[in-house]
């Protein structure tokens, strides 16, 4: 079980005596926040027995009230821990802090209760990392005070740690701390870690850590009778690897005290089934005559896991799982067992041991929760229901706003505000328009000023508006009334909806006469409406030409109409076949073949613009339906990473598209490496996958209405000059309403491999059938794999995947051709992405919002430590179902 962190006892502060020229220097991105300082202490202030430097918790938290420990124990107590915060108000208190997005913190929160209330009652609740359950901090298992701790990556520049009130008693809190670790260190499959124990072997009684352990991690001594302890006065190197285990830590090791007996190390999780990760840090302490030797198997639950290891002398080595571990009833036991090649004993210096802890729970949509924030900065609301994540857990949901966060696969987004009777004053908030998914505004019975900002209007999802018993003035923007005649639901003053002049009255006498005029008019239009309608019925029109049906081009559906006729409308320019002739030098330049026909290179005559040709082969098995599909797509789809459509040619039988020329070619291509080029690297890879998702979030979200590709694939992704890519080939998309409309029911078409297989099974085509096919794309860029090979034991590439995670070695996934040329870290959190994006189930799919953001953090994490070898050879990974030796990372 995790040790509470004793703080009240004289020999704890002893252990922490420094020296002053120590101070703070090494503290750069730490938070260390003493809750509850008084006003008038100093911040921030230095303490004076760990050097740490610590601020007052006042500028993060917008509740809370002030305790202190009781007098009898300010004389053993840390300057730190003499203060805290509590809660008495509100179920939820959130503190907010500013963090680097993307970054691995060590988070610890810190209790102390020291009966400041004079109850007695030591409290208990629960602790929230966002919008996720992170721990119960139980102030009763020590009157000495307790810590947790967790190792945790930010999803955003925000973080919000919560105390929630599970009970009677009330929560509070004495300390807050992040400290920054290197983003190649305490790596998972999936989930944060959480802290379940950290041990040097030695029979010291002293804790270690700041200024002795640069990144402020506790490690308390443990000592069994049945161990020896070796040591030595001389300083190892702890900098290989990036963990930066403390020296003193490295300089004690625990032996059998029987020398030909193994090594024995037993812990006892809390619960039988959690999940645990493993580190094993090892630095040889004695110098080893030549006649000497040390090597040892490790063992766990009395398998051989790790074959034959030597630690270095005063030179530190860590070894890790690189999959989460069960122990059988919760009992874990590591053994160290020498070989026949050595003659001396196994050794250990330190251990660390540490739960999963999953964060399922989506956070609510980033630019919902700044602009949610700005509203409340703008009207000075001082709600103390609004902290944390204004939308989930939904029992924890803001007063006033409702939130379509319906389950954990679905980002949050804000949909109601209702801030009537809340006595605003101002004018209307313009971080409103910022909430981009509003269905339902009211901010009535307030005392707001100003005119009705026209941004009102240009929230497309609004459906109705209140902004009746007000002060406003002006008159109600033309675009506002527009959408109001189209169905939003305005609620306004009849003062403010009759602004001078607009609502004249009338006699009962004139009134007949303005019916009268306005039916004629009516009548007027009608007829000429209709008039025109038969006009253009005779005529066709001048710059497109009527098209019969020809038996050698297989059009469905299509009588004797051009396309102009069937609701293809372009500024782009129609070309004639001569003209396709002349561009592609009658066609001598063929750059590749596809459903549709050959694509050829060419050049726009009279301009330097290359272009591609797709020219429907006359035995192609697509048609003019998916002819005429992708150009009504690519005429109304404008996105960098998707090809943009420069004209096309329907002249009788000759039907072709002319495209943006990819000089690069596809994405299959250059991982065949046929191109006879280099390698793509891992950061352009990933930089790959970060555009094409980005292509796809734009069909999904940013077309009216939604579009599904319906064929995402390696060879549809195109690469430019500069390796950008984009998505092409849009014969098979539809487009279908979002909301009730997501899905909606199609021949099933697509590329096998590729094809998602619940679409397959149900032929229900929605959204995430193209996250399904990304994430196969996804697993190509990693693994460099065919998608089907029936040559592999698992034919295909999530099933191949899947078996070769179950031996947790990552360079027996990824790429050979890459030769370990990436940072590990990127890679576990793309190949997790990818294997969540493939999921059977669409159900537990991302959606590509939430692919394009974790995308991104790959490629943050890829590019800060590009140039760095992060690949030490001193940190191995332990490999817990085979016997086998695993490689270095």
């Amino acid at each position: 079980m995790e040790s509470p962190h004793a703080v009240l006892l004289v020999v704890l502060i002893a252990t922490f005596a420094i020296s002053n020229l120590v101070q703070a220097e090494d503290q750069e991105g730490f938070i260390s926040l003493d809750c509850g300082l008084a006003p008038n202490e100093v911040s921030p202030y230095i303490e004076p027995f760990t050097g740490l430097r610590f601020s007052s918790d006042s500028s993060f938290i917008q509740s809370g009230k002030i305790g202190r420990v009781d007098k009898s124990l300010e004389a053993t107590t840390l300057k730190s821990y003499m203060t805290l915060r509590y809660f008495p108000d509100g179920k939820r208190n959130c503190y907010n802090l500013i963090v680097k997005q993307g970054t691995t913190y060590l988070m610890r929160a810190t209790a102390l209760y020291g009966n400041y209330d004079g109850l007695n009652n030591s409290p208990k609740f629960d602790l929230y990392i966002g919008a996720n359950l992170w721990t119960t901090l139980d102030t009763g298992i020590s009157l000495t005070g307790v810590a947790k701790e967790i190792i945790y990556i930010t999803r955003s520049n925000s973080l919000d740690v919560c105390l929630v009130k599970t009970d009677t008693s009330t929560p509070f809190l004495s300390l807050l701390e992040l400290r920054p670790l290197d983003n190649d260190t305490y790596l998972t499959s999936s989930g944060s870690l959480k802290k379940f124990s950290r041990y040097y072997l030695s029979n010291s009684e002293s804790i270690i850590a700041y200024p002795d352990d640069v990144k402020d991690r506790i490690w308390e001594s443990r000592f069994e009778s049945e161990w020896k302890q070796i040591s030595t006065t001389l300083k190892p190197n702890n900098s290989i690897g990036g963990y930066f285990v403390p020296q003193n830590v490295l300089m004690t090791a625990a032996i059998p005290a029987n020398d030909s007996a193994p090594f024995s190390f037993t812990e006892e999780l809390d619960s039988p089934t959690d999940e645990i990760y493993v580190y094993l840090h090892f630095s040889e302490v004695q110098s080893l005559q030549a006649n000497e030797s040390r090597e040892f198997d490790i063992l766990w639950s009395g398998e051989v896991v790790y074959e034959g290891f030597s630690p270095n002398y005063l030179n530190i080595t860590t070894i890790k799982t690189n999959t989460p571990l069960t122990c059988e009833d919760g009992k874990c036991n590591l053994g160290l067992r020498r070989t026949k090649n050595s003659t001396l004993p196994p050794f250990l210096n330190a251990i660390e041991f540490y739960t999963v802890v999953k964060f399922p729970q989506l956070e609510t949509n980033g630019t919902d929760v700044v602009a949610i924030k700005d509203i409340k900065a703008t009207y000075e609301l001082n709600r103390n229901t609004w902290q944390g994540d204004p939308c989930v857990p939904q029992k924890f949901r803001w007063d006033g706003l409702d939130c379509n966060s319906l389950d954990t696969l679905t980002l949050p987004r804000i949909t109601s505000l209702n801030l009537s009777s809340t006595g605003l004053k101002g004018n209307i908030a313009a971080g409103i328009q910022n909430l981009t998914h509003l269905e339902k505004l009211d901010l009535s019975n307030n005392n707001l000023t100003g005119g009705i900002p026209e941004f009102l209007a240009n929230m497309k999802s609004l459906t109705f508006i209140n902004l009746s018993n007000n002060n406003l003035n002006g008159s109600i923007p033309q675009a506002l009334l527009k959408r109001e005649k189209e169905g939003l639901k305005l609620s306004v003053d009849e003062k403010t909806r009759c602004f001078p002049g607009s609502c004249v009255t009338t006699t009962k006498k004139k009134f007949p006469v303005m019916i009268v005029a306005l039916v004629s008019s009516a009548v007027v239009v009608i007829v000429v409406v209709l008039v025109l309608i038969f006009v253009f019925k005779k005529k066709k029109p001048s710059n497109l030409e009527a098209l019969p049906p020809s038996s050698n081009t297989p059009r469905e559906n299509v009588t004797s109409t051009s396309i102009s006729d069937t609701s293809i409308e372009t500024k782009r320019k129609r070309f004639s076949y001569s003209e396709v002739l002349e561009m592609t030098k009658n066609l001598q330049r063929p750059l590749g073949e596809g459903g549709f026909g050959v694509v050829y290179h060419g050049d726009i005559m009279g301009s330097s613009q290359q272009v591609a040709v797709k020219l429907l082969s006359q035995s192609s098995t697509q048609g003019y339906k998916e002819f005429k599909a992708e150009v009504e797509l690519l005429l109304r789809v404008h996105h960098i990473n998707l090809v943009s459509l420069v004209g096309y040619c329907d002249e009788r039988d000759h039907l072709a598209l002319i495209y943006e020329y990819m000089s690069n070619k596809d994405l299959k291509h250059h991982l065949s490496g046929k191109h006879g080029g280099s390698v793509l690297k891992w950061n352009t890879r990933l930089q790959i996958a970060v555009d094409a998702a980005l292509g796809l979030e734009y069909l999904h979200i940013g077309c009216r209405p939604s579009m599904v590709h319906r064929d995402v694939k390696s060879t549809n992704i195109l690469l430019d000059e500069q390796f950008t890519a984009k998505i092409a080939d849009f014969g098979l998309s539809r487009s279908f309403q979002l909301g009730d409309e997501s899905q909606v029911s199609t021949v099933v078409a697509g590329t096998p491999g590729y094809l998602d297989p619940e679409y397959y099974r149900t032929g229900r085509l929605a959204e995430m059938s193209d996250v399904y096919s990304f994430g196969i794309v996804l697993l190509e860029i990693i693994t460099n794999q065919r998608v089907i090979d029936p040559a592999r034991e698992k034919s295909h590439i999530t099933d191949w995947t899947a078996f070769m995670l179950n031996r947790g070695d990552i360079t027996r996934i990824m790429d050979p051709n890459l030769h370990g040329d990436y940072n590990s870290r990127s890679v576990w959190r793309a190949l997790e992405l990818a294997m969540m994006c493939a999921n059977p189930s669409s159900e537990k799919r991302p959606n590509m919002s939430q692919v394009v953001i974790e995308l991104k953090e790959c490629l943050r994490s890829e590019n800060k430590t590009e140039g760095m070898d992060s690949h030490s050879s001193y940190e191995q990974s332990m490999s817990f179902d085979t016997k086998a030796v695993p490689s270095a990372r």
